[in-house]
């Protein structure tokens, strides 16, 4: 019932920048929490950034300074701003959100976008 649509992602060469995209379809007032995971290869998922209701971002550290994450509670939509991309930035990336629907609580996983950070 709630689903998370990603757009963005491709290719960049290190240095570069680009923009990632979510927006969940789930009523609104019911998602808590909404962010972005990656996985690369041979790697277990990893947090990017989270925000949580009335809180601040959570960065992991490797993209602290370089990541931008960006929430609309009202519209179910988060944003993540990738500057200054590095080859270990390679990975699928997933728009993930945390809610409560139906009485219960959920975590759903948008089906990931591929960013390839490569000269």
């Amino acid at each position: 019932q709630v689903q998370l649509v990603e757009s963005g992602g491709g290719l960049v060469q290190p240095g570069g920048s680009l923009g990632l995209s979510c927006a969940a379809s789930a009523p609104v007032g019911s998602i808590y929490v909404m962010g972005w995971y990656r996985q690369a290869p041979g790697k277990q998922r990893e947090l990017v950034a989270s925000i949580p209701n009335g809180r601040s971002t959570n960065y992991a550290d490797s993209v602290k300074g370089r990541f931008t994450c960006s929430r609309d509670n009202a519209k179910n939509t988060v944003y993540l701003q990738m500057n200054s991309l590095k080859p270990e930035d390679t990975a699928v990336y997933y728009c993930y959100a945390a809610g409560v629907l139906w009485g219960l609580e959920e975590n759903y996983w948008g089906p990931g976008t591929q960013v390839t950070v490569s000269s």
